[in-house]
């Protein structure tokens, strides 16, 4: 009887919502959980580049070398490369399909197009030694036949060059206000990833669809006019041939009192350096380890703030008339603290933010975003930005494909981080029900598309790659796993997948084995399958039904759909009340979202 009662017990629980989600057979590369296993492998690119900037013609013209290894266990007869530049070139993908803007909070408009730009890059040489190799462009990718297979643990030297006419305005990424400043990404050839998952990654850029990209590291040195300033991933390695005494005295003070913002050049000298003539032209190098890619800004009337903490130099260099970056450095410094508790520590020695025409962009140790009057969009979008730097730099997911693993995770982590930032005030103690009014919004039945949507097919791509998966998580602390459990697993998230790339989409590499399953469970619904509209009925939750076929806790931890309408039904689970207050009343209506649409897990289940 025991046994035909176990029997029964487990077709229950095969059957049921909460069941186990089944997992494929681990391999020696990557676990069942799809973590790096005992022979996970990836490339490596390293880049040793020089650029020269002519500002009397908006071109950027570019030599170097690029040192690739193949860590693969797999011969290649040939390589591709990303030339990004080609977005703006004639007859592009991009300019046929005319991808409209993407909108965020506080009227930013993100627009993916070179309005109207026709440029492209030139590549003049690609090389082993002295054999031109042959290639074949496809937009933005290029295969490049080698000259001899490369097996596996051997490596390969690119010598390369190439010039492209910088766009004013580069599909929201990069830019240039005139011959005056200049924000640059996407700049040089760019190895495309080799993984596991789909060997050669080649979806090309189209402009929503951002970056997948191997580590390695940077040698790069930058000629530009000699009254410019430059800000750049990585460290300066020549300080004393391009800074001032006075800017490296200045700049000493921020290290000898951390948490001191100190103006290492000030709006008067920034305001007399815009009118400042310097003969000739000055080379910055600048050097980064273990980075995916590399971005700079450059222009003479910047100001420059800087200050630290726990050792990092957290920098700001904005324009004279950008009064509202009067506070960014404070800002930016509070979200790197925050970050570095809540993901991990921040693993490099300087960030740096640059105001301009960007609306914003996150590249390793620079971020690009503009000058806001309102002080929490100002706050947002450098709090956003700076985030990407967990979220893919560290994290290298795959962007193009899958937007919703750093956009979604980082906007996820920047609730917390706004929320900490003005903590007690009106903003600070409602900014996350948003996520419900765009729930209401978006969440459509027959209209809305999952997570896993690419993002160049995507129609809501600020829902469904951005606030759509931070709802998800949020339900997933709040209701289901609780802080301590799911802080414990995000940070050992990201932490196992640190400088990895081909990081499966579901966050199945989430190891940490009491929050598993729920987790594998919630991002399979969620990611492959659209969400459910709020039901209208006036049916009241029964929470009872819901312990009856649940059990205890540890039942929901597999739960099958936690969305907006479960808050009410996993708090019941957890003998508490609805823990966030996003799930309190919205103003003007009589019940809560929550409490209207809680029946309808309810009957599913």
């Amino acid at each position: 009887m025991l046994a035909l009662l176990l029997a029964l017990q487990q077709s229950v629980a095969d059957s049921s919502p909460f069941r186990a989600l089944a997992l494929p057979a681990p391999t020696p590369v990557r676990t069942a959980a799809g973590a790096p296993g005992p022979r996970y492998w990836q490339q490596r690119a390293d880049y040793t580049l020089e650029a020269t900037l002519d500002t009397a013609t908006n071109v950027l013209r570019g030599r170097g070398r690029i040192y690739y290894v193949n860590r693969s266990p797999e011969t290649l007869s040939s390589v591709w490369v990303q030339l990004d530049q080609n977005l703006f070139a004639p007859g592009s993908v991009s300019g046929i399909l005319n991808q409209p803007p993407l909108l965020f909070a506080g009227g930013v408009v993100f627009d993916f197009s070179g309005k109207g730009f026709v440029g492209g890059v030139t590549v003049d040489r690609f090389a082993v030694g002295t054999q031109q190799l042959k290639t074949k462009v496809f937009g933005t990718m290029m295969r490049v036949e080698l000259p001899r297979p490369l097996g596996p643990d051997l490596s390969v030297t690119f010598d390369i060059a190439w010039h492209f006419p910088i766009p004013p305005y580069g599909a929201g990424r990069m830019g240039r206000v005139g011959s005056r400043f200049y924000e640059l990404g996407q700049w040089y050839p760019r190895m495309a990833v080799y993984d596991d998952v789909h060997g050669w990654n080649t979806l090309p850029y189209v402009g929503a669809g951002e970056f997948y990209l191997e580590y390695g590291d940077f040698d790069v040195s930058l000629t530009v006019p000699a009254g410019f300033q430059i800000a750049a991933t990585g460290m300066l390695a020549n300080p004393t041939m391009i800074r001032t005494a006075q800017e490296r005295a200045r700049l000493a003070k921020a290290f000898e009192n951390p948490g001191q913002v100190v103006s290492v050049i000030t709006r008067p000298e920034a305001v007399a350096n815009a009118t400042r003539k310097v003969p000739g032209t000055r080379t910055w190098r600048f050097t980064a380890s273990g980075a995916r890619d590399f971005a700079w800004a450059t222009g003479p009337d910047l100001r420059w703030d800087a200050s630290t903490w726990d050792g990092i130099v957290v920098q700001t260099f904005y324009h004279a008339d950008a009064t509202p970056w009067e506070e960014a450095n404070t800002m930016v410094r509070f979200a790197l603290r925050h970050f570095s508790g809540s993901l991990g520590q921040y693993p490099w020695p300087q960030v740096s933010a640059i105001e301009g025409l960007i609306e914003g962009m996150e590249y390793p140790m620079v971020i690009f975003c503009p000058s806001l009057q309102k002080r929490e969009d100002q706050y947002w979008v450098l709090m956003h930005e700076l985030g990407h730097q967990w979220f893919p730099m560290q994290v290298g997911s795959d962007e193009r494909r899958y937007p919703w693993m750093d956009e979604g995770f980082n906007t996820f982590a920047d609730y917390d981080a706004a929320e900490a930032f003005f903590k007690g005030s009106a903003y600070g103690d409602t900014v996350r029900r948003e996520l419900l009014s765009a729930y209401t919004a978006t969440a459509i039945p027959g209209s809305e598309q999952p997570m896993i949507t690419k993002p160049d097919e995507v129609r809501q791509l600020y829902w469904t790659a951005y606030q759509k998966p931070a709802l998800m998580l949020t339900i997933l602390r709040e209701s289901v796993l609780g802080r301590d459990e799911f802080d414990r697993a995000f940070r050992e998230y990201a932490r196992s997948t640190r400088r990895r790339v081909s990081i499966r989409p579901s966050t199945r590499s989430v190891p940490a084995e009491t929050a598993r399953s729920c987790i594998y469970r919630t991002a399979d619904r969620w990611c492959y399958r659209s969400p459910w509209s709020f039901a209208t009925t006036t049916e009241q939750p029964k929470p009872a039904t819901c312990r009856s076929r649940c059990g205890t806790r540890a039942a929901a931890l597999l739960t099958a759909w936690p969305r907006p309408s479960d808050w009410r039904a996993w708090s019941s689970i957890r003998g508490g009340s609805i823990p966030i207050s996003i799930g309190k009343t919205t103003p003007g209506n009589g019940e809560s979202l929550v409490d209207a649409a809680a029946s309808e897990l309810l009957d599913e289940i």
